[in-house]
């Protein structure tokens, strides 16, 4: 490794942020670390949001607490939202007039909840889900005789529909396209989620187009271009998210879909790298193609890389994408990425359970995608992520047979 930073500031306190401050201690960096989140809380996880974290707790789940932060070292400066980059001076400027110097500066700002057009995000009725303060407020409306509308039907739409039917809460879910988890998830797997949805009473109206949403005193009329009129207590929209660049586009760094970065995580500027929802990179797996996730492992994985990188290490990013999802009994997990395929092959492991995998024309295995209830998928897509990251080209009536274990193709 080159010479370590003796300032290192990270600008986003989230799970992406922490996990790469703990990382750097971890590595044996022995200098400052600055971690600044414009929320009163310490890095929390936003995952449970939409799932235990409506359950009106009154705190999130932390990433860790403040007596774990004391003893790494690293300082947490909350409510502080960062307002500025000197790349000259090496400075940032933090809302309480402080500039703060760094060395090496990492920018983990994330993602913001795409506001439905024409309506702020700070209506008290018509609402967005990304931070516990906004999960607070949407649990207050989550009760028998109580009706929520969700615009959206990705995966924040799905599990706040599963969680708001838990507390007994009437649910209709808008989605403008034709069917529910039109981005990333084959077909076969959307309609098992739909069809559990229905079953647990959440009314799923797909192809629906708004034509107004306004607030009527405590109520909130949906007017949609069908002449249909819906009347709602609460409407949370979920439409997805756009990456945080302000900050970055303002001091003049590289913007793609995101904070550009390289395969080691480095902007434009050799001394900020950038990590988790908030930029693109290129990955290897897939022939260099720029990619940009919103997924809890991701912001792991690239927090730790960020770390080696910032240390110098200059490490390439290595992990395959991986998505999650449980809605009531029901887990869905996805690795690697479907687009280019040109074959899917089904195996069935039983009550229900399938993944589906997912070969480009030269046959190399790229992504697959499973559900099922409990841990039923779980072992073997993790052997399909490996699959994915060693390029293997299995045989296709390999993986479609139980009688074969994946282990053995790995092997191969």
């Amino acid at each position: 490794m080159n010479r370590p930073a003796n300032k290192i500031v990270i600008v986003g306190a989230g799970e992406c942020g922490a996990r790469a401050a703990f990382a750097l201690r971890e590595k044996g960096y022995e200098g400052d670390i600055t971690l600044i989140g414009a929320e009163p809380h310490l890095p929390y996880e936003r995952p449970p949001l939409s799932k235990e974290g409506l359950a009106g707790q009154l705190d999130p789940k932390y990433v860790a607490d403040a007596e774990r932060y004391e003893a790494a070292g690293i300082q947490v400066l909350t409510d502080a939202a960062v307002q500025a980059i000197d790349r000259g001076a090496k400075t940032v400027r933090i809302s309480d007039g402080r500039d703060l110097s760094y060395n090496r500066l990492l920018l983990a700002t994330g993602a913001s909840p795409r506001p439905f057009p024409g309506h702020s995000p700070t209506s008290s009725l018509v609402r967005v889900l990304r931070t516990h303060a906004e999960a607070a407020a949407i649990r207050l409306k989550l009760a028998p005789g109580k009706l929520l509308a969700i615009i959206g039907g990705g995966f924040i739409g799905l599990e706040l529909a599963s969680t708001a039917r838990k507390f007994g809460a009437e649910v209709v879910l808008l989605e403008g396209l034709p069917r529910v988890l039109s981005r990333g998830v084959p077909e076969e797997i959307a309609a098992v989620v739909a069809e559990r949805h229905r079953l647990e009473g959440v009314d799923i109206r797909c192809n629906a187009r708004i034509a107004d949403i306004e607030e009527r005193g405590e109520k909130v009329e949906i007017d949609l271009d069908d002449g249909g009129i819906l009347i709602a207590d609460l409407v949370v929209v979920g439409i997805g998210a756009i990456p945080n660049t302000a900050l970055a586009e303002a001091a003049g760094l590289a913007i793609d879909n995101g904070i550009a970065v390289d395969e080691t995580l480095c902007t434009s500027d050799p001394d900020i790298f950038a990590a988790g929802d908030c930029c693109s990179f290129p990955l290897g797996h897939y022939d260099g193609r720029r990619i940009r996730l919103e997924a809890w492992r991701n912001a792991q994985d690239q927090g730790t890389l960020a770390a080696a990188n910032l240390l110098g290490a200059a490490e390439t990013i290595a992990s395959v994408p991986w998505f999650w999802s449980d809605q009531y009994d029901l887990t869905l997990q996805i690795a690697g990425l479907a687009d280019g395929a040109v074959l899917t092959v089904q195996r069935d492991l039983g009550d229900g359970a399938f993944i589906l995998f997912h070969l480009d024309a030269s046959g190399r295995l790229i992504s697959a995608s499973g559900i099922g209830t409990g841990n039923a998928i779980a072992r073997d897509i993790r052997l399909a992520e490996m699959l994915i990251a060693a390029g293997k080209r299995p045989d296709p009536q390999a993986l479609g047979s139980t009688d074969i274990k994946l282990k053995a193709l790995l092997a191969a």
